[in-house]
């Protein structure tokens, strides 16, 4: 499958680990390409602004390692979203995995060298890359806190990592809240991605009459390809004329 080409009706939703940036043995120790920043800030100004990362990290951190690059953004999986003019709309901080949860996952991982816990405010997640052979154990313990049909909470696979997140939280619902204001209202959406988390951004992209690209059918797995892609459409963008707005939104 070949990526398409970008044009200025598209609006662009970016995964961050795994899409953009390569997956990391922690999540501490990701490593952002120095141009990455000046990339998505000369594609975000030749959308005019359609541009949103959506990422499991929360949106601190998204900006931290982006900077000086900052632009709309859904993090936790759409817990907290940003929006153009920096508005910021969040979960109440009531709706938040339980203490004792955190207390059990963290009292394993100190049973189980290489499991790390990491804490987010809605959240948290357990990674098991540094031991893969935990991976079970991993699951038998999340498992054991949050059942499937648990009102609240659910289970999100990564990889080689589990979440505990709000059920009602999802990249879709973020593409779909974004969609419905400016600057992406009445655009077509592109969303990339490369885990299960990014499915239902994908489904909400397409929804909207835009498409879904999966790291590894399109990039072949690879996020240096993702950049290239992208760095392509910031030449593509810049030779081409905006055309009018979409009927019903204003420029």
């Amino acid at each position: 499958m070949t990526p398409p080409d970008l044009d200025r009706t598209n609006a662009l939703f970016l995964d961050l680990d795994g899409t953009l940036l390569e997956i990391a043995p922690t999540p501490e120790s990701v490593v952002v390409p120095p141009n990455l920043p000046g990339l998505l800030a000369s594609l975000h100004a030749s959308l005019g602004g359609a541009l949103a990362i959506v990422t499991g990290r929360s949106i601190d951190v998204v900006d931290s390692l982006l900077a000086p690059f900052s632009a709309s953004a859904a993090g936790e999986h759409g817990v907290a979203l940003r929006y153009q003019d920096g508005a910021v709309e969040e979960m109440p901080k009531g709706l938040a995995v339980p203490g004792e949860w955190r207390e059990a996952l963290q009292a394993a991982a100190k049973r189980w060298p290489g499991v790390r816990v990491e804490p987010k405010a809605h959240g948290v997640a357990v990674h098991y890359r540094l031991a893969p052979d935990r991976g079970n154990d991993v699951w038998r313990l999340v498992r054991s806190l949050v059942p499937e049909d648990h009102s609240w909470f659910r289970l999100i696979p990564a990889r080689e990592a589990v979440e505990i997140g709000p059920r009602a939280a999802s990249k879709g619902h973020a593409v779909e809240r974004l969609m419905a204001q400016a600057p992406f209202q009445g655009r077509r959406p592109i969303f990339v991605g490369d885990d299960f988390t990014d499915e239902a951004g994908m489904e909400a992209a397409r929804k909207f009459g835009g498409e879904g690209l999966r790291v590894a059918e399109v990039f072949g797995g690879d996020p240096a390809a993702v950049r290239a892609w992208l760095s392509r459409g910031v030449g593509l963008l810049g030779n081409r004329i905006a055309p009018a707005p979409p009927l019903g939104v204003s420029s």
